[in-house]
């Protein structure tokens, strides 16, 4: 198929033209004078190979080549001006898709007022969410298949991804109500030692996981990892069933289960870090923008007491 060569300028001179049917309105109409209207008009008609217009005096007409191309060219100028529209609003950042990942837990405390936030301000953007946890996050931000990640203790050594934290918290220990520490208001972590754990698997966020092991060992004991599960939603409902005891993130408190307990550990130093994760040098000025939203939310969760 040719490819058509017809500068935007004639093409809407023809469709002023036609829409005026008079020379001399159409030229001041696009202000320029009435001899290079006639030129663009001649070139245009040179293209197509016929004449778009009968001339008479006083009285212009449009042809059937000329009545025929103008529902194109009106077409094709009004797409040109839509699609810079388009590009002008996403490239401002007013418009657009955000790909989002997330860590489930965060749905307890960073990520509704994040996205409340970000929707007001930009209300014509779609966001496209993606519940991960945070090793997945880290591969979704390489392979560009997310924009921005919202995770759990950001791994180290990244060269190619930027961190932001965004809040930290204590971490509670998840008991089964049944459970004799349950009847205490802090929980000292040596007491766990002699209980089996539920955990998230390593591989899924490995620094979480060290973290968390890694406090068992400063407490003296190497804890007995009886069962795995990937959501912190899925840990607390296997604790309740009595297959062990874990440690979370103090938001995992809002998951409201009859036969789970929370309570606070000693030592009670160590909190979780959850972060905001973008690939560095990232031209997306959606990405900017959340990052902006980011520093404006207040996290939902209930206080630690």
């Amino acid at each position: 198929m040719e490819r058509p060569e017809l500068p935007l300028q004639q093409l809407h001179a023809f469709v002023v033209l036609a829409e005026e049917l008079h020379f001399g309105h159409a030229a001041a109409r696009l202000g320029i004078a009435q001899p290079p209207l006639s030129q663009q008009i001649r070139r245009l008609e040179d293209k197509v190979g016929h004449a778009l217009f009968s001339r008479a005096p006083g009285h212009v007409t449009l042809t059937p080549a000329g009545e025929e191309l103008l529902t194109t060219a009106r077409r094709a100028l009004t797409d040109l001006a839509d699609g810079l529209a388009a590009a002008r609003a996403v490239g401002s950042g007013r418009t657009g898709r955000l790909r989002i990942g997330f860590a489930a837990s965060l749905a307890l405390t960073v990520l509704p007022g994040l996205l409340r936030t970000f929707r007001r301000q930009f209300p014509d953007v779609h966001l496209d969410i993606h519940e991960m946890t945070t090793a997945p996050q880290i591969a979704a931000l390489h392979d560009k298949t997310i924009d921005i990640g919202l995770l759990r203790e950001p791994p180290t050594g990244e060269t190619e991804l930027s961190f932001r934290t965004v809040l930290s918290e204590p971490f509670v220990a998840v008991l089964p109500t049944a459970h004799p520490l349950a009847a205490q208001r802090i929980v000292h972590l040596a007491q766990l030692a002699d209980s089996p754990f539920v955990l998230l698997p390593r591989p899924v966020g490995p620094q979480l996981h060290d973290q968390i092991t890694g406090l068992c060992t400063a407490a003296g004991f190497t804890p007995h990892i009886a069962q795995h599960a990937v959501e912190w939603q899925t840990v607390c409902a296997l604790v309740e069933t009595g297959l062990g005891v874990s440690l979370a993130p103090a938001s995992i408190r809002r998951i409201r289960l009859k036969g789970v307990a929370f309570r606070r550990i000693k030592p009670s130093a160590a909190r979780t870090r959850v972060a905001v994760a973008w690939r560095k040098n990232d031209q997306n000025s959606l990405v900017s923008h959340l990052l902006a939203t980011v520093s404006q939310i207040r996290p939902t969760g209930d206080k630690h007491r």
